[in-house]
Parts: structure tokens; sequence; C-alpha cells
């Protein structure tokens, strides 16, 4: 099957694109900025991988790249929950209208099925009652949950219209190799990281923020599972189906580790949703239990990972 992912450079495409790079009936094509972005691990596979720079943005030809393509994976966003109310209209025009225009050519190159990278952690606003379910309400406090929500209509509409098969997938907040530990995403492996190099760890608000974290090998199983054919429904919630504090993270380093932690305790952020658990009934009742590897497990692995690949000494 031939299969094209966009934003395949960064840490969820990375790990997933490793993992269809292995199977025989893929024929896999990665798409991002800059070649340069793209790990050694993925350059390796040599040619079982075609790899394709391009722009994701409203006037891309995206004709180009979906030609002869069955499947596509959209991962692209060009903000972050954190970053972006700063600038709402530009955040829109970059998203939803730029993936309405690669849905239009989807339609034109007969592209057979779009699975889409949605957020689980933010399409549903403040006020979810926990554990969130698919069908409750949503009430983004970002734009950058409302851009997710409006692509995720504009998918609906597109299979209305034009018979365009999807699923949309609300992710947890996954965790582990090939995160970047200096980005603005990723609190399990920010803090990992910094824990080795025994730097400071900025907390913003007093830790009692609750997320629903999943290690990425779990997190890509589990796509890959609502990417078949199997799938009863177009939306599935995808975690590890319980909720960490950010002080629980944070206590859980120190003791999987065996190192003190220099924390420091700054003002919340207006954007960040006080508890976010995700109700996973529907994905366990499709596919079966994800069981995913226990938050200490998963700390194990992310450090044994950021160790050979920063050669940090202990």
């Amino acid at each position: 099957m031939n299969t094209i992912m966009f934003g395949a450079a960064g840490f969820i495409g990375t790990n997933l694109a490793l993992r269809l790079a292995d199977r025989d009936d893929v024929k896999l094509t990665l798409v991002d900025a800059d070649r340069s972005y793209f790990c050694r691990d993925l350059t390796e596979k040599g040619s079982r991988i075609t790899f394709l720079e391009g722009d994701f943005r409203p006037d891309t030809d995206f004709d180009t790249f979906l030609q002869g393509q069955d499947v596509v994976f959209h991962l692209v966003s060009s903000t972050s929950p954190s970053t972006a109310n700063r600038a709402i209209a530009d955040e829109l025009t970059a998203n939803v209208i730029s993936t309405a225009g690669m849905l239009d050519a989807c339609v034109r190159c007969g592209v057979k099925k779009v699975i889409f990278f949605s957020s689980g952690g933010t399409v549903y606003g403040k006020d979810a009652p926990c554990p969130i379910r698919e069908d409750t309400p949503t009430y983004p406090i970002s734009s950058y949950g409302i851009q997710k929500e409006s692509i995720e209509k504009l998918l609906y509409l597109y299979r209305y219209l034009h018979g365009l098969d999807y699923r949309v997938i609300r992710l947890a907040n996954p965790y582990g190799p090939y995160q970047r530990p200096n980005g603005v995403l990723g609190v399990v492996t920010t803090f990992v990281y910094k824990a080795l190099k025994q730097e400071k760890i900025t907390v913003y608000g007093d830790g009692s923020v609750v997320r629903d974290f999943i290690y990425i090998d779990d997190a890509v199983r589990g796509v890959l599972n609502i990417a078949g054919e199997r799938g009863r429904y177009d939306t599935y919630n995808l975690g590890s189906g319980y909720g960490t504090s950010v002080r629980e993270v944070l206590e859980t380093i120190e003791r999987v580790l065996g190192l003190p932690l220099q924390v420091e305790y700054t003002e919340a952020r207006n954007a960040d949703v006080p508890v976010n658990v995700l109700d996973t009934s529907r994905y366990v009742s499709t596919f079966g239990a994800l069981n995913p590897v226990s938050l200490e497990e998963g700390i194990r692995k992310t450090a044994e990972f950021l160790k050979r690949e920063y050669r940090i000494e202990e």
C-alpha cells in the first residue's frame, strides 16, 4: 500500500515511520520541510523510504505529492498549545486552510484514507468530565484545539461530499525516544533529560496539572490498529487510560533515576487545562486492551535512549 506522511520528521512521525518502514506491505513516502530534519535511523533505511521536501501551506501543490498514494498520515501542525493564541488568524490559515487544500488534492488523486492526528489534550477544553469520552462536547481554550477540531469537521465534510474515508486519533501526551528534550512539548521527556543533565526543571503552576501520558511505542501500536481496516468508528481517543499529575511525574523520575531534581515553579499558563484524562473504552472494545507500559518503565526506556542519543554519562 502506498502511504505518505506529512510532518514525518517530527517525534510521532519518526517513530511511526520507523515501524512502517519495516513492513513489506507498505511503500512509504515521508514529507517534511527539510530533508535534514530526518533522523539518521530513518535515512539509513535507504531504498525502503522515499524522502521528499515540501512545505504544508495553502499554496502547496499537493497533487505532486499525492499522485498514486493510497493512505495519508497528517501530522502537521505549525503551532503548539502553549503558543497558539498569539496569532490566531495566521495559525488557522496555516493549518486549517492548508489542510482543506490537501483534502481537495486527496479527492482529485483518488486517495483512499486520511489518518489525522488530532489532540486529546486540547479539543475537549477545561470543563469536560474525566475520563473524557469521544462524544463529550468540545470547547477548546486554545486556537490549537480549535484548529484540530476544525480539521476533524473538514474530514467529516469531505467524506460526506466525496466519500473520502478517514480516522481521527485524539492522542493523549506521548513521550519517549526521538522527542526533542528542549522543545515546547513533552513534559516527561524534557524532565528526564534535564534530570540526567542535572539542569533546572521549570514547572508551570504548582504541579497539580493532571495529564494522560503514553509511551510512544504504545501510541504507535494503537495508531496502526486505528489506521487499519477493523475500526468501527471514525474518531478514537488514544492514551494510557489513567491520569498522572506533573508533581507525580517528577517524583517518579527522581525515584527511577535515583537523582535529585532541581525544580523551579513558575506562573501557570492560561492555555493549560487543569485535568485531562482520556476514556479509551472505545479503542478497547474495538481492538482489545492496549496494555501500555507503566510510567516507571516508560521513563526508564526514555532515559536509556537519551543517554545514548546525547552521550550523557552517569
